[in-house]
């Protein structure tokens, strides 16, 4: 459990009170106003996804800064790798267009296709990867809010397509970016602990004689070197091979890798049927993984206007594993229903309000160990207020 800090060390800000101001006159309402001057504290609970980029450039310094003053007690660093093979933040080994300034820096020319603008039927488009730049030629660029205008005609068109309901506010001076090395050790000193994810990577590997076995080694070394406890580190991967890797050479992290649940994209899959988990949620116990984190929808279902336990997640509680997931507040408002992370749930969601809903479902009726937050605020709070670990 990460250090607990005192209400003078955490601030969540206006956005907790406002979404329970939104909620219906009920039992949750209530209980959550009653917390207002609860004593907040830091939990494994809240886990900043990236930090915080509902408003601040994702996998920057600045992000991770706000996540922990919000209380997140788990911070991630997704991870791949540059061209000289160190590792980096980022969520996807292609997406420097889209969450950094490259294509409007001298480094555009290392893009794999270069910048292109919107014509006709045809949506503007690039892609330009880490594993195309050096190390020092990463630490040039600076981070911004994950966005791009595919009508565009111009570079800076482009670049400026963030969400209305997010804001460029926090990226215009600042988005510094960061080495996994690095994101230990600003981690550490914010006194949280650490969910690093192995990210696929876009070019064929081995890459350069980097194999993925290498790749997965080198991430846990990285902690090894710094003195960070196993404990303290909960790595994952969409790869379960990755996660098995672990498991097998590195046991003592291997306790606690996750394992990122995506069958969502296989076709034959289906949450409220367990015949279709391959592998089953035993299997996957009996191979030594402990940790299984999908996506909020596979976990719940509804029985009339009520959130409830889907199938998915009565066979993996009954199987023994810890539940985590993921990602609450990257839907954006919630009166369209809440899209792809409230699909299986819908017809109950239609305020912002419904983020508390959806927080206290599955903490009740699922028993999450923890969730992804674009907004650790929002959760440190319910944790706070229901005394959460």
């Amino acid at each position: 459990m990460a250090t607990l800090a005192s209400a003078s060390d955490i601030h969540v800000g206006p956005r907790p009170l406002y979404l329970v101001d939104r909620m219906p006159e009920g039992e949750l309402k209530q209980q959550l106003a009653a917390c207002a001057t609860t004593p907040l504290k830091r939990t494994d609970f809240s886990i900043g996804h990236r930090g915080a980029p509902l408003q601040f450039p994702e996998h920057t310094v600045e992000s991770n800064r706000a996540a922990a003053r919000m209380g997140a007690g788990i911070l991630e660093c997704d991870v791949t790798f540059t061209k000289d093979k160190e590792l980096v933040c980022r969520h996807a080994q292609n997406d420097l267009h889209t969450t950094t300034n490259i294509l409007a820096s001298p480094l555009a020319d290392t893009c794999i296709a270069p910048f292109a603008p919107a014509s006709g039927d045809q949506n503007a488009k690039a892609e330009c990867r880490t594993s195309e730049i050096t190390l020092a030629e990463f630490r040039t660029l600076r981070g911004k809010m994950d966005a791009a205008d595919k009508s565009a005609t111009t570079v800076e068109a482009y670049m400026d397509g963030t969400a209305n309901w997010r804001t460029d506010l926090y990226s215009v001076e600042d988005g510094t970016l960061m080495t996994h090395a690095e994101s230990i050790e600003l981690f550490k000193s914010l006194g949280a602990k650490f969910t690093p994810e192995l990210k696929s990577p876009s070019v064929e590997m081995p890459f350069d004689g980097f194999t993925q076995e290498m790749y997965a080694q080198k991430l846990i070394d990285e902690y090894k070197a710094a003195g960070i406890p196993a404990s303290d580190v909960f790595a994952q991967s969409f790869n379960l091979d990755d996660v098995l890797y672990w498991i097998k050479n590195e046991p003592e992290f291997g306790k606690q890798a996750v394992f990122l649940d995506g069958r969502y994209n296989v076709e034959t899959f289906d949450h409220m049927d367990p015949a279709t988990f391959e592998p089953s949620m035993q299997e996957l116990k009996d191979m030594g993984v402990n940790y299984i984190a999908p996506p909020m929808w596979m976990l719940v279902t509804t029985e009339g206007d009520k959130i409830v336990a889907s199938p998915y997640t009565k066979a993996a509680k009954d199987a023994g594993l810890k539940i985590v997931t993921w990602t609450l507040e990257r839907s954006g408002p919630l009166t369209n229903g809440g899209g792809w992370y409230f699909q299986s749930v819908k017809e109950t969601i239609d305020t912002d309000a419904d983020y508390f809903t959806m927080l206290h479902a599955l903490h009740e009726e699922v028993g999450i160990e923890g969730i992804f937050s674009d907004w650790p605020a929002t959760v440190t709070y319910y944790a706070s207020c229901m005394n959460l670990n």
